[in-house]
């Protein structure tokens, strides 16, 4: 496995309670972590090796029986080096995971077909109560030590995760030192048509222990210049990523009251706002030589994008607090802004923000057991309580979302049992308690895309309360004798309130009551196995989704709606990476999902927002000295056309998405202990293609292509 083959450090994964297991890190080398350099590819790292953390627990990974993605600090150094956008660095190293937008949201980037929970070191990021998309992009990932990414239906963190959960984990403090640190600096620009299109970035990262306490700060500051694509033509503005300026700002400080207790207090600020002279010129859907594109004219409204997303945590663990139980204690919180592109979807017009903040306290326990020499284990519980506020409202003052305020208490217990050894059970259960206060509001008119007339608003909802009350059940076994096929098998449930403010909007009932709120608990059913066979790692898994009820998009005469449905998931992933070499490796993976709902006793493929044609990845990593290295890698996205047009044209989620392959080059050089050269090279051969979601919303704004050839240039100084 490559993330297995960096450092001799122990892997570690932030996860709560429910078992996981590594499926596919795709990324095969470490080049550059907080204070030290990391590129030598350890060949014989087992899988016993790694260590599975979180604040909850630690175990190694023959012991978790799920799937899970991880990628560490030089898996991100080198596909940032690549494209500095986080949608774009899951989509190209993530099995199940969905294919980007190459725009500010990720709309249907989902895993395994569901909806992902995307957090920073434990802190939601998602707003599952109005879903703005723009949850993945919510951090530099300069600042990032990894990103695991936990698959299937998982309640570990509450709403929001009947896929999986993204957890970005910050770095920490260096231990060695008193003070040292990194200054980064790099500029782009695209091959074609370059005018306008340079960028650039600095960065300041410092770090060091000064006896019980230590510190991490670090600002990084990019400029984004045009981006084109493979013709040159300006990509459209709207949900752009053209000229945008993004500051991110990090601190962690800790303090070691005694060699078993800890406190630690940790922020990050995030901002990325588009600053454009460009508008959006409309293409036709379905039509290739018609792309929307940008056009120089003065944009409406504010500049687009996050204008803030603040997050804090203080964070008191404690060993052996009584006997040999553990105690950890999080308590922390999130104020999350983001503007959305100005358009005609309201009456007279208007730009959208999503608004929402979080409060969140964790107390997590952990108690072991010990029965017989053959039988022995832990016993992990606790309570996670959240309070979570979400609107949508208009810049001009209109609310078509009113603020809803959720409060979530969870109390949860998960054991575990080792048996002879190599026999690993887990079981858990959570109970969720979620009460929603809505306040009386009124809708706001919206565009009925069948007629062109604005209808619906005018209607006064009276508010009130809704209650989910249920308990959500995970079981695990997993066999971990022999180091060439150890066979795991899982269950998990997951649970989640459908988009609450998208219902909110289209209201036609006048009490809160009459309107269908019901909620989604989701049923994973999963088998999979990993294989170390010399240089050879081999894995696989292959899952199953099920729920009554499901919360689909869909176009109905006209206007948006949530189809409640009973919905199957399935599908699978394999992955393998092989060491041919000792200065050449190689690997790949290969995931496809695919989904149904009932619709009338009948049932029906699942749109692709939800749903995203099979992707196979491929690298290959080239390492001719020791402080220099090369790797080529591929993303390829394969046809899925499932629905026919209805009087000739395709409606949301049904456009038909067509294959396309890109390939990204990087390489880095090291001329002595403290500096590095790095370049990258995306859509290396300049591809001209459509993203997956401009195919599928089959929308003329939406019909937008990838980035044309671009070269990224980083240089970064360590002392």
């Amino acid at each position: 496995m490559v993330a297995l083959r960096q450092n001799n450090e122990p892997m570690r994964i932030y996860l709560g309670f429910l078992p996981v297991m590594l499926i596919a890190s795709r990324p095969a080398f470490s080049q550059e972590d907080t204070t030290r350099r990391d590129t030598i590819l350890k060949k014989d790292t087992q899988l016993k090796e790694v260590i599975v953390s979180a604040s909850r627990r630690e175990e190694t990974l023959d012991e978790v029986p799920s799937s899970v993605t991880i990628l560490k600090a030089g898996d991100l150094a080198v596909q940032k080096s690549i494209n500095n956008n986080l949608s774009d660095i899951l989509a190209n190293t993530v099995p199940g995971l969905g294919f980007n937008s190459n725009r500010s949201n990720n709309v249907g980037q989902t895993l395994r077909g569901r909806t992902v929970l995307v957090m920073i070191d434990g802190i939601p990021q998602s707003t599952p109560l109005r879903n703005g998309a723009r949850d993945i992009r919510t951090i530099d990932p300069g600042v990032l030590e990894r990103v695991e990414v936990i698959k299937g239906a998982t309640a570990i963190y509450g709403n929001g995760a009947t896929g999986g959960l993204i957890n970005y984990i910050t770095k920490r403090p260096a231990t060695d030192k008193a003070i040292s640190g990194q200054t980064s600096l790099g500029a782009n620009t695209a091959f074609k048509s370059a005018q306008h299109t340079g960028g650039w970035h600095v960065g300041q990262l410092l770090s060091g222990t000064i006896k019980q306490f230590d510190y991490i700060v670090s600002g990084r500051y990019e400029q984004t210049g045009v981006l084109k694509d493979a013709r040159g033509q300006v990509l459209s503005p709207d949900y752009g990523l053209n000229e945008l300026q993004m500051w991110n700002a990090y601190a962690r400080l800790g303090y070691n009251i005694n060699a078993r207790n800890r406190v630690e207090l940790m922020y990050n600020y995030f901002s990325s706002k588009q600053r454009t002279d460009y508008v959006v010129k409309a293409g036709k859907y379905g039509n290739t030589d018609s792309a929307t594109t940008g056009i120089p004219g003065a944009r409406p409204g504010e500049p687009e994008g996050t204008p803030y997303n603040h997050n804090a945590s203080l964070r008191y663990t404690s060993q052996g607090l009584i006997g040999g139980t553990d105690l950890d204690v999080n308590l922390y919180l999130q104020d999350f802004n983001t503007i959305i592109a100005y358009s005609n979807f309201f009456e007279h017009n208007g730009q959208p923000a999503i608004i929402g903040k979080k409060k969140g306290l964790r107390i997590n326990f952990n108690s072991p057991f010990t029965i017989s020499s053959q039988w022995n284990g832990s016993l992990l519980y606790g309570l996670d309580v959240l309070a979570d506020k979400t609107s949508q409202v208009l810049t001009d003052g209109r609310v078509p979302v009113p603020e809803m305020s959720m409060r979530n208490l969870a109390p949860y217990l998960q054991v575990k049992s080792v048996f002879l050894q190599h026999l690993v059970f887990k079981a858990g259960a959570r109970f969720e308690n979620i009460k929603i206060e809505v306040p009386t509001y009124t809708t706001v008119n919206t565009l009925n895309y069948s007629t062109g007339e604005y209808t619906g608003g005018g209607v006064t909802v009276n508010g009130g309360s809704l209650s989910y009350n249920t308990f959500v059940f995970n079981a695990g076994l997993r066999y971990n004798r022999l180091p060439y096929f150890k066979p795991f098998i899982s269950f998990s449930q997951g649970f989640s309130v459908p988009e609450l403010g998208l219902i909110l909007r289209g209201a036609r009932e006048n009490t809160l009551a009459n309107i269908e709120t019901e909620a989604i608990t989701t049923n994973n059913y999963e088998a999979g196995f990993s294989s170390s066979i010399g240089k050879l790692s081999l894995e696989g898994a292959a899952y199953i989704s099920t729920s009554n009820l499901g919360a689909s998009y869909v176009m109905v005469n006209g206007k948006y709606e949530v189809a409640r449905s009973p919905e199957k998931v399935y599908g699978f992933e394999v992955a393998a990476d092989y060491a041919l070499l000792q200065c050449l490796s190689l690997g790949g993976s290969w995931s496809y999902t695919e989904g149904k709902r009932e619709v009338n006793d009948q049932k029906v493929y699942l749109g692709g927002d939800r749903i995203n044609p099979p992707k196979v990845t491929a690298y290959i990593n080239y390492t001719p000295l020791s402080h220099w290295m090369v790797r080529l890698q591929m993303l390829h996205a394969g046809n899925r056309k499932r629905f026919d047009p209805v009087n000739g044209r395709y409606s949301y989620g049904t456009g038909p998405m067509n294959a396309f392959t890109i390939f990204n080059l990087f390489t880095s050089y090291e001329p002595d202990s403290h500096s590095s050269f790095r370049v990258g090279v995306e859509n290396l051969f300049n591809k001209d293609y459509f993203t997956i979601p401009s195919q599928w919303q089959a929308d003329n704004l939406a019909y937008v292509k990838g980035n044309g050839a671009r070269i990224n240039l980083g240089y970064t100084y360590r002392f």
